[in-house]
């Protein structure tokens, strides 16, 4: 296909995108891409070949490097910290593990209480140490999937064509657009609706603060009162498109 026809094609599935959006205008979900992440998230993937962890503010898919190191002990470490943030591990200066003065070598060295894991040298110089993989695991952004929120909060969702509510935790500094598409594995069809608080139809390009939704959970629950009666609950107004996404 010749570089003209595919331009072609590519304008015409844009519009055909857009025209199934119907009264519902944002980014086109099939190419959107979640990069913040909150710490529930990254404690579903805690196992082996499903293998995330956080550290440092960010979030990192280390299946790859768990496949490439399958039945090595030195990966023992690693997979008993799935799931989990791993910031302890690092100096948050230097971005590197943390050093100690070995008692025994008397030089310094890695501290690893938690035990010796993937990439890091041995105690006293071994022949059978090889060095030629590069980069440390930690260092670079090869398994790096995106950010970690490091605040979140909570919000109801009520569709008014159902009648469903779904209580939904999302990150304080995210877009509405974001928050769509977190909302998108509960209802494939949330593109399809004009999401509005008090009456008022919501800025999708900003967050919960700068659309006048203000967090007041911690206010409300030193009053001992539960997560619905205090909650902001959002609206989702169906539109006549089904977008399914």
């Amino acid at each position: 296909m010749s570089k003209s026809a595919e331009a072609a094609t590519d304008s015409d599935n844009k519009r055909k995108s857009s025209q199934r959006r119907g009264l519902v205008k944002g980014p086109d979900f099939r190419y959107f891409q979640h990069r913040s992440f909150t710490a529930a998230e990254v404690a579903q993937h805690k196992e082996e070949g499903d293998l995330w962890v956080s550290y440092l503010g960010h979030v990192y898919d280390l299946t790859p490097l768990a496949e490439e190191y399958k039945g090595n002990i030195l990966l023992k470490p690693i997979v008993e910290a799935a799931g989990t943030d791993i910031s302890h591990w690092f100096d948050a200066k230097t971005k590197d593990i943390r050093k100690h003065v070995d008692p025994l070598t008397n030089t310094l060295r890695y501290r690893t209480p938690w035990g010796r894991f993937i990439h890091i040298p041995p105690q006293l110089p071994r022949s059978d140490w090889a060095t030629d993989y590069g980069k440390p695991w930690w260092q670079g952004t090869q398994y790096m999937v995106g950010r970690l929120i490091s605040k979140t909060r909570h919000i109801r969702l009520v569709n008014l064509l159902t009648a469903q509510e779904h209580i939904l935790e999302v990150g304080t500094l995210e877009t509405m657009w974001e928050i769509v598409h977190r909302f998108l594995a509960y209802n494939a069809h949330a593109a399809s609706y004009t999401w509005k608080y008090d009456g008022r139809i919501l800025n999708m390009d900003c967050t919960l603060e700068e659309n006048g939704i203000h967090n007041e959970e911690d206010d409300f629950e030193l009053l001992k009162m539960d997560d619905p009666l205090y909650l902001p609950a959002i609206t989702l107004h169906f539109n006549d498109d089904l977008t399914e996404l």
